[in-house]
Protein backbone atom coordinates (compact mmCIF):
# COMPACT_ATOMS: atom_id res chain seq x y z
CA UNK A 1 0.00 0.00 0.00
CA UNK A 2 2.61 2.24 1.25
CA UNK A 3 4.29 1.74 -2.39
CA UNK A 4 1.41 1.95 -3.96
CA UNK A 5 1.01 5.77 -2.41
CA UNK A 6 4.44 6.65 -3.16
CA UNK A 7 3.75 5.67 -6.77
CA UNK A 8 0.82 7.66 -7.07
CA UNK A 9 2.15 10.81 -5.79
CA UNK A 10 4.92 10.30 -7.95
CA UNK A 11 3.11 10.29 -11.16
CA UNK A 12 0.82 13.64 -9.71
CA UNK A 13 4.25 15.08 -9.43
CA UNK A 14 5.66 13.91 -12.95
CA UNK A 15 1.97 15.30 -14.18
CA UNK A 16 2.20 18.49 -12.53
CA UNK A 17 5.62 19.34 -14.21
CA UNK A 18 4.15 18.44 -17.30
CA UNK A 19 1.13 20.53 -17.11
CA UNK A 20 3.47 23.07 -16.10
CA UNK A 21 6.17 22.92 -19.10
CA UNK A 22 3.31 22.63 -21.48
CA UNK A 23 1.20 26.12 -20.15
CA UNK A 24 4.90 27.47 -20.63
CA UNK A 25 5.19 26.38 -23.84
CA UNK A 26 1.68 27.63 -25.22
CA UNK A 27 2.33 30.83 -23.08
CA UNK A 28 1.40 33.60 -26.02
CA UNK A 29 4.01 36.40 -26.44
CA UNK A 30 2.72 39.60 -27.54
CA UNK A 31 5.14 42.16 -29.76
CA UNK A 32 4.65 45.51 -31.37
CA UNK A 33 6.83 45.99 -34.11
CA UNK A 34 9.81 47.95 -31.67
CA UNK A 35 9.44 45.00 -29.10
CA UNK A 36 10.47 43.05 -31.85
CA UNK A 37 13.04 44.29 -32.85
CA UNK A 38 14.44 45.23 -29.28
CA UNK A 39 14.09 41.51 -28.44
CA UNK A 40 16.14 40.38 -31.53
CA UNK A 41 18.99 42.23 -30.37
CA UNK A 42 18.59 41.13 -27.67
CA UNK A 43 18.54 37.27 -28.21
CA UNK A 44 19.46 36.80 -31.81
CA UNK A 45 22.51 34.18 -32.55
CA UNK A 46 23.50 35.81 -35.26
CA UNK A 47 23.84 39.19 -33.79
CA UNK A 48 25.72 37.80 -30.40
CA UNK A 49 28.10 36.04 -33.16
CA UNK A 50 28.85 39.82 -34.87
CA UNK A 51 29.00 40.48 -30.89
CA UNK A 52 32.27 38.24 -30.61
CA UNK A 53 33.53 39.19 -34.18
CA UNK A 54 34.12 42.52 -33.21
CA UNK A 55 35.30 41.94 -29.41
CA UNK A 56 38.23 40.01 -31.05
CA UNK A 57 38.85 42.43 -33.59
CA UNK A 58 38.64 45.16 -30.51
CA UNK A 59 40.88 42.85 -28.23
CA UNK A 60 43.27 42.91 -31.18
CA UNK A 61 43.68 46.56 -31.77
CA UNK A 62 44.26 47.55 -28.09
CA UNK A 63 46.78 45.02 -27.76
CA UNK A 64 48.77 45.61 -31.00
CA UNK A 65 51.49 47.42 -29.21
CA UNK A 66 52.66 44.22 -28.15
CA UNK A 67 54.75 43.74 -31.33
CA UNK A 68 56.99 45.86 -29.16
CA UNK A 69 57.47 43.61 -26.04
CA UNK A 70 60.72 42.15 -25.87
CA UNK A 71 61.46 38.22 -25.84
CA UNK A 72 62.22 37.08 -22.51
CA UNK A 73 63.89 32.89 -21.81
CA UNK A 74 64.91 31.39 -18.98
CA UNK A 75 66.64 28.18 -19.08
CA UNK A 76 68.91 25.76 -17.45
CA UNK A 77 70.79 22.59 -18.39
CA UNK A 78 72.60 19.86 -16.61
CA UNK A 79 74.84 18.13 -18.91
CA UNK A 80 77.07 14.47 -18.12
CA UNK A 81 80.12 13.82 -20.21
CA UNK A 82 80.18 10.02 -21.02
CA UNK A 83 83.83 9.32 -21.08
CA UNK A 84 86.98 11.65 -21.83
CA UNK A 85 88.13 12.00 -25.48
CA UNK A 86 90.16 9.07 -26.77
CA UNK A 87 92.81 11.78 -28.39
CA UNK A 88 93.54 12.76 -24.96
CA UNK A 89 93.07 9.50 -23.07
CA UNK A 90 96.74 8.24 -23.33
CA UNK A 91 97.75 11.30 -21.61
CA UNK A 92 96.31 10.30 -18.18
CA UNK A 93 96.81 7.98 -15.58
CA UNK A 94 93.87 8.79 -14.02
CA UNK A 95 89.84 8.88 -14.93
CA UNK A 96 87.74 11.72 -14.11
CA UNK A 97 85.35 11.39 -11.19
CA UNK A 98 81.59 11.22 -11.19
CA UNK A 99 81.88 15.21 -10.28
CA UNK A 100 83.78 15.97 -13.13
CA UNK A 101 81.66 14.83 -15.48
CA UNK A 102 78.89 17.11 -15.01
CA UNK A 103 78.62 20.58 -16.23
CA UNK A 104 75.79 22.58 -15.14
CA UNK A 105 74.35 25.76 -17.05
CA UNK A 106 71.92 28.36 -16.22
CA UNK A 107 70.81 31.24 -18.86
CA UNK A 108 68.51 33.92 -19.14
CA UNK A 109 67.99 35.82 -21.99
CA UNK A 110 65.96 39.12 -23.12
CA UNK A 111 66.28 40.05 -27.14
CA UNK A 112 64.48 42.78 -28.88
CA UNK A 113 63.68 43.24 -32.41
CA UNK A 114 62.51 46.77 -33.80
CA UNK A 115 61.56 47.65 -37.27
CA UNK A 116 59.49 50.32 -38.40
CA UNK A 117 56.79 48.03 -40.01
CA UNK A 118 55.85 47.20 -36.67
CA UNK A 119 54.13 50.61 -36.48
CA UNK A 120 52.18 50.00 -39.76
CA UNK A 121 51.37 46.44 -38.54
CA UNK A 122 49.76 48.57 -35.76
CA UNK A 123 47.67 50.71 -37.71
CA UNK A 124 46.86 47.91 -39.52
CA UNK A 125 45.33 46.14 -36.61
CA UNK A 126 43.43 49.67 -35.89
CA UNK A 127 42.11 49.74 -39.28
CA UNK A 128 40.70 46.07 -39.17
CA UNK A 129 38.61 46.81 -36.09
CA UNK A 130 37.41 50.27 -37.46
CA UNK A 131 36.32 48.34 -40.77
CA UNK A 132 35.08 45.40 -38.09
CA UNK A 133 32.61 48.17 -36.63
CA UNK A 134 31.63 49.25 -40.47
CA UNK A 135 30.44 45.33 -40.95
CA UNK A 136 28.86 44.98 -37.46
CA UNK A 137 26.52 47.88 -37.59
CA UNK A 138 26.28 46.59 -41.46
CA UNK A 139 25.48 43.50 -40.16
CA UNK A 140 22.93 44.65 -37.90
CA UNK A 141 20.84 46.25 -39.80
CA UNK A 142 20.50 43.79 -42.12
CA UNK A 143 19.20 41.75 -39.41
CA UNK A 144 16.95 44.32 -37.95
CA UNK A 145 15.34 45.03 -41.53
CA UNK A 146 14.98 41.66 -42.27
CA UNK A 147 12.88 41.19 -38.81
CA UNK A 148 10.90 44.13 -39.84
CA UNK A 149 10.03 42.99 -43.22
CA UNK A 150 9.10 39.58 -42.02
CA UNK A 151 7.00 40.88 -39.35
CA UNK A 152 4.97 42.75 -42.36
CA UNK A 153 5.25 40.00 -44.29
CA UNK A 154 3.53 38.05 -40.98
CA UNK A 155 0.89 40.68 -40.86
CA UNK A 156 0.10 40.72 -44.30
CA UNK A 157 -0.43 37.27 -43.68
CA UNK A 158 -3.04 37.34 -41.15
CA UNK A 159 -4.63 39.69 -43.08
CA UNK A 160 -5.05 37.82 -46.01
CA UNK A 161 -5.88 34.88 -44.13
CA UNK A 162 -8.84 36.72 -42.06
CA UNK A 163 -10.26 37.84 -45.36
CA UNK A 164 -10.22 33.83 -46.46
CA UNK A 165 -12.06 32.94 -43.40
CA UNK A 166 -14.36 35.59 -43.66
CA UNK A 167 -15.27 34.12 -47.19
CA UNK A 168 -14.88 30.51 -45.96
CA UNK A 169 -17.49 31.62 -42.94
CA UNK A 170 -19.86 34.01 -45.87
CA UNK A 171 -20.52 30.28 -47.53
CA UNK A 172 -21.09 28.25 -44.87
CA UNK A 173 -24.05 30.93 -43.95
CA UNK A 174 -24.67 30.91 -47.74
CA UNK A 175 -25.18 27.23 -47.60
CA UNK A 176 -27.23 26.89 -44.35
CA UNK A 177 -29.22 29.63 -46.03
CA UNK A 178 -29.49 27.83 -49.37
CA UNK A 179 -30.49 24.38 -46.97
CA UNK A 180 -33.34 26.24 -45.20
CA UNK A 181 -34.71 28.02 -48.84
CA UNK A 182 -34.25 24.37 -50.13
CA UNK A 183 -36.59 22.35 -47.75
CA UNK A 184 -39.07 25.79 -48.11
CA UNK A 185 -38.98 25.13 -51.94
CA UNK A 186 -38.01 28.35 -52.40
CA UNK A 187 -34.55 27.23 -54.42
CA UNK A 188 -33.78 24.15 -56.47
CA UNK A 189 -31.53 21.43 -55.13
CA UNK A 190 -29.08 22.61 -57.24
CA UNK A 191 -28.61 25.73 -55.77
CA UNK A 192 -28.14 23.71 -52.89
CA UNK A 193 -25.39 21.75 -54.49
CA UNK A 194 -24.19 24.76 -55.69
CA UNK A 195 -23.59 26.36 -52.07
CA UNK A 196 -22.43 22.93 -50.28
CA UNK A 197 -19.51 22.94 -53.25
CA UNK A 198 -18.10 26.44 -52.55
CA UNK A 199 -18.14 25.43 -49.20
CA UNK A 200 -15.74 22.42 -49.17
CA UNK A 201 -13.62 23.49 -52.28
CA UNK A 202 -12.96 27.00 -49.86
CA UNK A 203 -11.81 24.74 -46.30
CA UNK A 204 -8.53 22.98 -47.54
CA UNK A 205 -7.44 26.89 -49.10
CA UNK A 206 -7.77 28.01 -45.47
CA UNK A 207 -6.44 25.07 -44.27
CA UNK A 208 -3.48 25.27 -46.05
CA UNK A 209 -3.00 29.40 -45.68
CA UNK A 210 -3.40 29.25 -41.68
CA UNK A 211 -0.06 25.96 -41.80
CA UNK A 212 1.80 27.73 -44.06
CA UNK A 213 1.51 31.27 -41.30
CA UNK A 214 1.95 29.00 -38.54
CA UNK A 215 5.28 27.74 -40.16
CA UNK A 216 6.18 31.50 -41.29
CA UNK A 217 5.48 32.73 -37.38
CA UNK A 218 8.47 29.49 -36.21
CA UNK A 219 10.71 30.86 -38.57
CA UNK A 220 10.19 34.58 -37.10
CA UNK A 221 10.70 32.87 -33.49
CA UNK A 222 13.82 31.33 -34.49
CA UNK A 223 15.50 34.67 -36.35
CA UNK A 224 14.73 36.74 -33.37
CA UNK A 225 15.51 34.14 -30.82
CA UNK A 226 12.05 32.82 -29.51
CA UNK A 227 11.75 29.46 -28.57
CA UNK A 228 10.35 27.87 -31.79
CA UNK A 229 6.92 26.97 -31.32
CA UNK A 230 6.54 29.89 -29.14
CA UNK A 231 3.10 31.73 -30.04
CA UNK A 232 2.98 35.12 -30.90
CA UNK A 233 0.72 37.84 -31.17
CA UNK A 234 1.89 41.13 -33.60
CA UNK A 235 -0.10 43.89 -32.44
CA UNK A 236 0.89 46.76 -34.93
CA UNK A 237 -0.92 47.30 -38.19
CA UNK A 238 0.87 48.06 -41.64
CA UNK A 239 0.27 51.98 -41.82
CA UNK A 240 3.19 53.77 -43.47
CA UNK A 241 4.67 57.11 -42.39
CA UNK A 242 4.80 58.73 -45.93
CA UNK A 243 8.34 60.74 -47.22
CA UNK A 244 8.20 63.25 -49.88
CA UNK A 245 11.79 62.59 -51.28
CA UNK A 246 13.56 62.46 -54.25
CA UNK A 247 16.42 60.35 -56.30
CA UNK A 248 19.29 63.73 -56.67
CA UNK A 249 18.67 64.87 -53.03
CA UNK A 250 19.10 61.86 -51.71
CA UNK A 251 22.11 61.04 -53.18
CA UNK A 252 23.39 64.21 -52.84
CA UNK A 253 23.00 64.42 -49.14
CA UNK A 254 23.23 60.89 -47.99
CA UNK A 255 25.98 59.11 -50.56
CA UNK A 256 28.51 58.64 -48.52
CA UNK A 257 26.48 57.15 -45.61
CA UNK A 258 26.30 53.70 -47.44
CA UNK A 259 28.06 51.40 -45.21
CA UNK A 260 29.15 49.12 -48.17
CA UNK A 261 30.86 52.07 -49.67
CA UNK A 262 32.60 52.67 -46.23
CA UNK A 263 33.34 49.03 -45.94
CA UNK A 264 35.29 49.40 -49.44
CA UNK A 265 37.29 52.16 -48.43
CA UNK A 266 38.35 50.83 -45.25
CA UNK A 267 39.69 47.36 -46.74
CA UNK A 268 41.95 50.06 -49.19
CA UNK A 269 43.17 51.67 -46.40
CA UNK A 270 44.35 47.95 -45.01
CA UNK A 271 45.65 46.82 -48.20
CA UNK A 272 47.59 50.65 -48.36
CA UNK A 273 48.97 49.91 -45.14
CA UNK A 274 50.23 46.20 -45.79
CA UNK A 275 52.04 47.61 -48.98
CA UNK A 276 53.62 49.78 -46.51
CA UNK A 277 54.48 47.39 -44.10
CA UNK A 278 55.90 45.07 -46.65
CA UNK A 279 58.18 48.24 -48.28
CA UNK A 280 59.39 48.68 -45.00
CA UNK A 281 60.64 45.83 -43.69
CA UNK A 282 62.22 45.04 -47.16
CA UNK A 283 64.76 48.09 -47.71
CA UNK A 284 64.99 49.16 -43.65
CA UNK A 285 66.87 46.58 -41.91
CA UNK A 286 65.64 45.34 -38.84
CA UNK A 287 68.27 46.56 -35.60
CA UNK A 288 68.31 43.51 -33.03
CA UNK A 289 69.36 44.58 -29.36
CA UNK A 290 70.17 41.28 -26.85
CA UNK A 291 71.39 40.26 -23.87
CA UNK A 292 72.32 36.86 -22.48
CA UNK A 293 73.36 35.89 -19.14
CA UNK A 294 74.57 32.21 -18.89
CA UNK A 295 76.04 31.15 -15.68
CA UNK A 296 78.23 27.89 -16.29
CA UNK A 297 79.39 25.63 -13.51
CA UNK A 298 82.20 22.92 -14.39
CA UNK A 299 85.03 21.25 -13.05
CA UNK A 300 87.12 19.78 -15.75
CA UNK A 301 86.36 21.84 -18.63
CA UNK A 302 84.01 20.91 -21.65
CA UNK A 303 86.32 18.21 -22.33
CA UNK A 304 85.06 15.91 -19.72
CA UNK A 305 88.81 15.60 -18.43
CA UNK A 306 89.66 15.74 -14.66
CA UNK A 307 90.18 18.97 -12.82
CA UNK A 308 93.78 18.44 -12.35
CA UNK A 309 94.55 17.52 -15.57
CA UNK A 310 92.29 20.23 -17.28
CA UNK A 311 94.62 22.77 -14.90
CA UNK A 312 97.68 21.32 -16.18
CA UNK A 313 96.83 21.66 -19.99
CA UNK A 314 95.08 25.23 -19.27
CA UNK A 315 91.80 24.27 -19.74
CA UNK A 316 90.90 25.41 -16.33
CA UNK A 317 92.30 28.43 -16.22
CA UNK A 318 92.69 29.94 -12.67
CA UNK A 319 89.42 27.97 -11.59
CA UNK A 320 89.80 27.24 -7.71
CA UNK A 321 87.57 24.35 -6.08
CA UNK A 322 85.39 27.34 -4.99
CA UNK A 323 85.46 29.44 -8.23
CA UNK A 324 84.17 26.59 -10.81
CA UNK A 325 81.41 29.09 -11.68
CA UNK A 326 81.58 31.77 -14.43
CA UNK A 327 79.54 33.96 -17.34
CA UNK A 328 79.79 33.12 -20.77
CA UNK A 329 76.70 34.89 -21.67
CA UNK A 330 77.04 38.53 -24.49
CA UNK A 331 75.66 41.85 -25.27
CA UNK A 332 74.95 41.84 -29.10
CA UNK A 333 73.91 44.71 -31.53
CA UNK A 334 73.08 43.71 -34.28
CA UNK A 335 71.81 45.33 -37.68
CA UNK A 336 69.88 42.85 -40.74
CA UNK A 337 68.52 42.65 -44.01
CA UNK A 338 66.87 40.10 -45.64
CA UNK A 339 68.19 40.34 -49.30
CA UNK A 340 66.37 37.88 -50.34
CA UNK A 341 63.09 40.02 -49.97
CA UNK A 342 64.48 42.53 -52.24
CA UNK A 343 64.61 40.33 -55.07
CA UNK A 344 61.58 41.12 -57.46
CA UNK A 345 60.21 37.63 -57.80
CA UNK A 346 60.41 37.24 -53.93
CA UNK A 347 57.56 36.27 -52.08
CA UNK A 348 57.46 39.60 -49.95
CA UNK A 349 57.34 41.67 -53.14
CA UNK A 350 54.51 39.66 -55.08
CA UNK A 351 52.40 40.10 -51.66
CA UNK A 352 52.81 43.85 -52.30
CA UNK A 353 51.95 43.06 -56.24
CA UNK A 354 48.82 40.87 -54.40
CA UNK A 355 47.81 44.25 -52.88
CA UNK A 356 48.12 46.48 -55.57
CA UNK A 357 45.87 44.73 -57.48
CA UNK A 358 43.65 43.79 -54.43
CA UNK A 359 43.37 47.74 -54.31
CA UNK A 360 42.90 47.89 -58.50
CA UNK A 361 39.90 45.77 -57.60
CA UNK A 362 38.64 47.17 -54.72
CA UNK A 363 38.37 50.17 -56.67
CA UNK A 364 36.64 49.03 -59.38
CA UNK A 365 34.45 47.33 -56.53
CA UNK A 366 33.44 51.17 -55.20
CA UNK A 367 32.64 52.35 -58.59
CA UNK A 368 30.13 49.65 -59.23
CA UNK A 369 29.27 50.11 -55.67
CA UNK A 370 27.92 53.82 -56.56
CA UNK A 371 26.95 53.35 -59.50
CA UNK A 372 24.63 50.24 -58.13
CA UNK A 373 23.37 52.76 -55.35
CA UNK A 374 22.24 55.16 -58.03
CA UNK A 375 20.17 52.14 -59.24
CA UNK A 376 18.73 51.07 -55.61
CA UNK A 377 17.84 54.39 -54.73
CA UNK A 378 15.89 55.38 -57.56
CA UNK A 379 14.03 51.96 -58.11
CA UNK A 380 12.88 52.56 -54.04
CA UNK A 381 12.22 56.10 -54.56
CA UNK A 382 9.87 55.34 -57.66
CA UNK A 383 8.26 52.49 -55.99
CA UNK A 384 7.64 55.07 -53.37
CA UNK A 385 5.85 56.98 -55.33
CA UNK A 386 4.17 54.21 -57.11
CA UNK A 387 2.83 52.92 -54.40
CA UNK A 388 1.49 56.04 -52.46
CA UNK A 389 -0.04 56.88 -55.54
CA UNK A 390 -1.48 52.88 -55.82
CA UNK A 391 -2.73 53.07 -52.26
CA UNK A 392 -4.55 56.48 -52.28
CA UNK A 393 -6.33 54.47 -55.53
CA UNK A 394 -7.24 51.47 -53.92
CA UNK A 395 -8.77 53.25 -51.04
CA UNK A 396 -11.18 54.29 -53.80
CA UNK A 397 -11.99 50.92 -54.67
CA UNK A 398 -12.05 49.19 -51.36
CA UNK A 399 -14.75 51.58 -51.09
CA UNK A 400 -16.91 50.94 -54.56
CA UNK A 401 -15.88 47.33 -53.73
CA UNK A 402 -17.29 47.06 -50.67
CA UNK A 403 -20.65 49.22 -51.67
CA UNK A 404 -21.01 46.51 -54.59
CA UNK A 405 -20.96 43.65 -52.25
CA UNK A 406 -23.24 44.82 -49.73
CA UNK A 407 -25.93 45.88 -52.71
CA UNK A 408 -25.58 42.35 -53.82
CA UNK A 409 -26.17 40.75 -50.98
CA UNK A 410 -28.92 42.13 -50.45
CA UNK A 411 -30.27 41.53 -53.41
CA UNK A 412 -29.37 37.44 -53.08
CA UNK A 413 -30.91 37.60 -49.88
CA UNK A 414 -34.20 38.81 -51.57
CA UNK A 415 -33.60 36.66 -54.57
CA UNK A 416 -32.91 39.12 -57.24
CA UNK A 417 -29.15 37.97 -57.60
CA UNK A 418 -27.62 34.71 -58.61
CA UNK A 419 -24.81 33.04 -56.25
CA UNK A 420 -22.49 33.46 -59.00
CA UNK A 421 -22.52 37.39 -58.85
CA UNK A 422 -22.31 37.65 -55.13
CA UNK A 423 -19.03 35.43 -55.20
CA UNK A 424 -17.91 37.45 -57.86
CA UNK A 425 -18.26 40.59 -56.23
CA UNK A 426 -17.11 39.13 -53.19
CA UNK A 427 -14.06 38.50 -54.98
CA UNK A 428 -13.82 41.50 -55.97
CA UNK A 429 -13.61 42.79 -52.38
CA UNK A 430 -11.35 40.61 -51.14
CA UNK A 431 -8.67 41.58 -54.03
CA UNK A 432 -9.41 45.15 -53.23
CA UNK A 433 -8.35 45.06 -49.62
CA UNK A 434 -5.35 42.91 -50.23
CA UNK A 435 -4.16 44.49 -53.14
CA UNK A 436 -4.31 48.07 -50.69
CA UNK A 437 -2.48 46.02 -47.94
CA UNK A 438 -0.07 44.58 -50.34
CA UNK A 439 0.58 47.85 -51.50
CA UNK A 440 1.02 49.39 -48.13
CA UNK A 441 3.79 46.75 -47.21
CA UNK A 442 5.45 47.37 -50.60
CA UNK A 443 6.06 51.14 -49.60
CA UNK A 444 7.22 50.12 -45.85
CA UNK A 445 9.66 47.59 -47.66
CA UNK A 446 11.00 49.84 -49.95
CA UNK A 447 11.20 52.95 -47.08
CA UNK A 448 13.32 50.51 -45.03
CA UNK A 449 15.37 49.58 -48.24
CA UNK A 450 16.05 53.35 -48.58
CA UNK A 451 16.79 53.71 -45.39
CA UNK A 452 19.27 50.73 -45.25
CA UNK A 453 20.96 51.72 -48.52
CA UNK A 454 21.68 55.28 -47.14
CA UNK A 455 22.63 54.62 -43.61
CA UNK A 456 19.85 57.38 -42.84
CA UNK A 457 16.80 57.64 -40.83
CA UNK A 458 14.10 59.10 -43.07
CA UNK A 459 11.34 58.17 -40.81
CA UNK A 460 10.34 58.67 -37.04
CA UNK A 461 11.40 56.38 -34.40
CA UNK A 462 8.90 54.02 -34.99
CA UNK A 463 9.82 53.04 -37.91
CA UNK A 464 6.35 53.20 -39.41
CA UNK A 465 5.29 51.65 -36.89
CA UNK A 466 1.33 51.60 -35.57
CA UNK A 467 0.57 50.00 -32.55
CA UNK A 468 -3.00 49.34 -32.23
Amino acid sequence: MKKLLVAFSLTLFISAGFAQEQKGKTETVTLTIDQAVEYALKNSRTLKSNDIDLEMKKRASNVSWNVFLPNVSLNGTMKRSNEISPSYAPLFTDYPDEESRWDVIGGASVSWNFTPAYIAKIQIAKANYEAGKISWEQSQKETLVNVKKIYYGLLLQQESLKIQKTTLENARQRMIQAEANFKSGLVPEISLLQTQVNYENTKPTVDSAEQTLNQQFDTFAFLIGLPVGTKIELTSSIEPQYVDVTTEDLLNKYADNDLQIQSMKKNMETAKLGITALDLSTWIPTFALSYGWTPMYTDGSSLGLPYNNAKAFGFAGDLGKNDKWYDSGSLTLTLAWNLTNMLPWSSNRQQVKDYRQQLAQLELAVESLKENQKVQVRKAVDTLNQAKQQIENMNRSVQLAQKAYDMQLRSYRSGTTELLDLRDSENSLNQAKLGQLNQKYQYISALMDLENTLNVKLTGESNSAVTK
